[in-house]
């Protein structure tokens, strides 16, 4: 019986309306990169905790130096000196002056800080030789972090500067969506896993290495194995990585040829099905259904059809699992340096390209050649022809998504 296909925005929803984020779970914030914020997170300090200072310099009552010229300069008593992280704190007197290195506590009543370069020392008294307003140099408390503000939002991706942020926040943990844990089969006679003796007529398995590496990249933890085309070894496989893992990707026999069996194998399995082809060209077998409750993607074995498939709907499902609220690759405008031919009208047709910058602009030139794996390799982007609309235009600007 002949499989009804769906368009590949219909397939992208359907994937992830039936994917919810994995678990929350509480995390070392030095472990946190990447992963995505379970929870909204308030600051449970200031930061800094107290008024300090932006330089080495000369704490001041600006009031006093209002008028101070390097040739008028004004003269005042050293009352001492504050270091950063000192917990003493000296009162600033009238005519007086404190001594403060970068961090070091804004002395009681002091409103300024003259930089080092415009003061003179001289014996136990200084020369201020410029004005300082109020405010001049100095970092007030709080102005980093404030104590019980928002500093991370619920589904917010954790960047290494938010954990600057959340460090000064005085969070050590962060609650976080769990990252999955991804099986990835390849299946095929022909395979072989890399570092393997290669026989004639064999290769080696280079579509889940792909796979793999992209799910690193996104910090998920992966189990990879290659089965034979055999009912029984692809049945105990899939049962036992489908337990240990959180999501599963087959590779290879993903149609209707005569050792294409990943399909019915899972239904042998009581898998639910939710689509078995999308309109999109490469990776027109890629399927999709839930395992025990858990997602399956079923990609095609073909280098470029393997990886399109994994890209546009496998590895959005991934994300979505991880907690991430924008499942997809991330995209920017480029112009486009040759015209795009799709194969069928009412298809999604995707090609593999390079960007170059032109003019202060992207510009996207399509990738050709007899090498599907160095084409796959040599691609920065991905432009896309819609459904519906058949061929785009040289010097047409359209979004491409990023894989570099």
């Amino acid at each position: 019986m002949k499989k009804l296909s769906l368009g590949l925005g219909k397939a992208l929803s359907i994937t992830l309306e039936y994917i919810k984020p994995l678990a929350v779970e509480s995390i070392q914030l030095a472990e946190s990169t990447d992963h995505i914020a379970a929870s909204d997170l308030y600051a449970l300090v200031d930061s800094p905790s107290m008024d300090s200072s932006l330089k080495d310099g000369y704490a001041v009552l600006s009031h006093e130096v209002a008028d101070a010229t390097p040739e008028m300069p004004v003269r005042l008593k050293l009352a001492g000196h504050l270091a950063p992280g000192g917990k003493k704190d000296i009162e600033l007197k009238p005519g007086t002056t404190v001594r403060v290195l970068t961090g070091a506590r804004i002395p009681a009543g002091a409103d300024a800080v003259v930089s080092e370069e415009f003061v003179k020392p001289e014996g136990n008294d200084v020369l201020v030789m410029n004005f300082a307003e109020p405010g001049r140099n100095i970092l007030p408390r709080g102005r980093d972090v404030e104590s019980r503000k928002c500093i991370i939002k619920h589904g917010q991706q954790i960047s290494p500067g938010i954990i600057g942020l959340i460090a000064a926040a005085g969070h050590s943990m962060v609650p976080v969506f769990k990252n999955p844990t991804v099986a990835i089969i390849g299946t095929g006679d022909e395979i072989v896993v890399p570092g393997e003796p290669l026989e004639e007529g064999k290769l080696y398995a280079s579509n889940i290495m792909t796979i793999n590496a992209w799910c690193k990249r996104y910090r998920m933890k992966t189990l990879m194995t290659v089965v034979h085309d055999d009912f029984d070894s692809l049945t105990i496989t899939l049962k036992t990585l489908s337990a240990d893992a959180d999501a599963v990707i087959t590779s290879g026999g993903a149609w209707t040829g005569d050792r294409d069996l990943v399909a019915q194998t899972l239904e042998g399995l009581g898998w639910q099905e939710y689509f078995h082809r999308i309109r999109i060209g490469p990776g027109k077998a890629v399927g999709f259904g839930m395992l025990n409750g858990k997602p399956v993607f079923i990609l095609p074995g073909g280098p470029s059809s393997n990886l399109m498939g994994f890209l546009q709907i496998a590895l959005p499902g991934l994300l979505a699992l991880a907690g991430h609220a924008n499942p997809n690759l991330p995209m920017i405008n480029a112009r486009l340096a040759a015209d795009l031919e799709g194969r069928q009208r009412d298809w999604t047709d995707f090609f593999f390209g390079r960007l170059e910058e032109e003019e202060g602009f992207p510009v996207f030139y399509p990738l050709k050649g007899s090498s599907r794996l160095r084409v796959i390799a040599e691609a920065e982007a991905i432009a896309s022809i819609p459904e519906g609309q058949g061929s785009l235009s040289k010097g047409s600007v359209i979004s491409v998504q990023l894989l570099k």
